[in-house]
């Protein structure tokens, strides 16, 4: 095999990935580097493969290096790069289906347990010399609905933990048949999902159905205290109406990704009372960054052998 060039849209890779790459000659951008930075790269580097983790990999940028041959994710979301313009130019886009679905069904759980029982705000709380006992009053999973968005990987396994705690759960998933379910898990259209739920859980792709998925309309249809957890993809909320709802103390919410990202210091985000905010680590494990590292490298030694 010729050594090629592959560019990271990241600062570094796991070791194991950077091992396997290292007949070929790999070039790391900055994380925040725009659209015209990373053109500019890969005009330059010319890369036969690009590695995505951060920024948007835009029709320039995909266009850039004649030599390209192929786009892999670091991850599962590929909705930052334009796959659309790949398809046209001919370069195969892949994913690392799978690779941190348990380490984003633990935070999807994790966050759901933060609101119902109001850690964060109590930890904060007792730091600046308080003692809430007696005002405070947590939320029991047990017996409450769950309400998944999407039932792939992430989503049965948070199914599976929620049974466990005694919780009913609800599923809306289009791509879902009946039977592929866990036994006690109920197939249900969107609207009975938000009226029902006291929990709604996202775990769906980020695409023109599914954009505000979670729109004004329906948030408010919302039972008062239900908990809202996003660690799927910024944008299936309508966010200044979720801010609204959080406001007037009806509920509460687990965030992990966001329209702007980072979060600058006048996001509203910061301010927003009933809710636990995380910076888009939901799939950073030590264990999934390992397996999206690995199967984003081997796809690229797959495609560059032709």
């Amino acid at each position: 095999m010729n050594p090629s060039t592959v560019v990271v849209t990241a600062a570094s890779i796991h070791p194991d990935a950077a091992a396997m790459l290292a007949e070929h000659r790999v070039v790391y951008a900055d994380v925040r580097a725009g659209e015209a930075a990373l053109e500019e790269l890969c005009r330059t580097e010319r890369p036969s493969a690009i590695m995505v983790r951060y920024g948007n990999i835009s029709e320039k940028v995909i266009g850039a290096s004649p030599n390209l041959r192929v786009i892999a994710k670091h991850g599962v979301g590929t909705d930052n790069i334009d796959k659309a313009a790949a398809a046209r130019l001919g370069i195969p886009v892949t994913a690392a289906l799978g690779s941190n679905s348990q380490a984003v069904a633990e935070h999807t759980l994790g966050l759901m347990f933060a609101c119902a029982r109001m850690t964060c705000w109590l930890d904060a709380r007792m730091r600046s010399g308080h003692w809430d006992k007696d005002r405070y009053a947590g939320i029991e999973l047990a017996g409450a609905t769950l309400g998944l968005i999407g039932a792939g990987s992430i989503g049965k396994r948070v199914a599976d933990v929620a049974l466990a705690l005694g919780m009913q759960v609800l599923v809306c998933d289009p791509y879902t048949a009946p039977g592929s379910l866990p036994q006690g898990v109920r197939l249900v259209d969107l609207e009975t999902l938000v009226a029902e739920s006291h929990v709604v859980s996202l775990h769906c792709p980020l695409t023109a159905d599914t954009r505000q998925l979670l729109n004004a309309q329906r948030l408010a249809k919302l039972q008062d205290r239900t908990i809202v957890i996003n660690t799927a993809r910024a944008g299936l909320i309508d966010e200044p109406s979720l801010w609204q709802e959080l406001r007037a103390n009806r509920l509460y919410a687990g965030i992990d990704c966001f329209e702007d990202e980072p979060l600058g210091a006048d996001s509203p985000w910061l301010s927003a009372p009933n809710t636990v905010i995380t910076p888009h680590i939901g799939g950073t494990t030590t264990t999934a960054f390992r397996q999206m590292g690995v199967m984003a490298a081997e796809s690229i030694l797959q495609h560059l052998a032709g």
